[in-house]
């Protein structure tokens, strides 16, 4: 099953992800590689320099995504399911949604005139294409590749 299917079939929490909210779930990941695999969310947000409140709506998205898993308790944190090794960068990507939710801004902004339908088809042809290149870049890298 490739990427883009395997995001479609789970639903995210994150309702418009962006490039940001990607940026910090690969941050976030990269955190948890880096501190052995277990960190709170608390942490996390301390060494992103970030919000816990974000930080966890995207550690939640990640963990339904099973990339981590979440503990309660004393010894309570999150941890990465995966080696950091198997976890690409399209992955991410494509679990956070974030094309969809660009590609229904520009589509939704092209409406009310006389040629919108045509601009509407022209735009998803292109983003059709941008999403093969930014998905073919993203699954060559991964979170170990981050990290290091």
């Amino acid at each position: 099953m490739s990427v883009n299917k395997e995001a479609a079939s789970k639903k995210s929490t994150m309702a418009s992800s962006t490039y940001k909210t990607f940026s910090i779930a690969v941050q976030a990941l990269v955190t948890l590689e880096r501190h052995s695999g277990k960190c709170s969310s608390g942490d996390i947000a301390s060494y992103l320099h970030s919000e816990s409140t974000l930080i966890r709506r995207v550690l939640k998205t990640l963990a339904q995504a099973d990339l981590i898993e979440s503990r309660e308790g004393r010894d309570g944190g999150y941890r990465l399911r995966k080696n950091a090794r198997d976890i690409s960068l399209a992955e991410v990507y494509s679990i956070l949604q974030v094309h969809s939710s660009i590609s229904e801004s520009m589509l939704d902004a092209a409406a009310g005139h006389c040629f919108a339908e045509e601009i509407k088809e022209s735009f998803a042809g292109i983003l059709s294409e941008i999403e093969e290149s930014t998905l073919k870049i993203l699954e060559s890298r991964t979170i170990a590749d981050i990290a290091q």
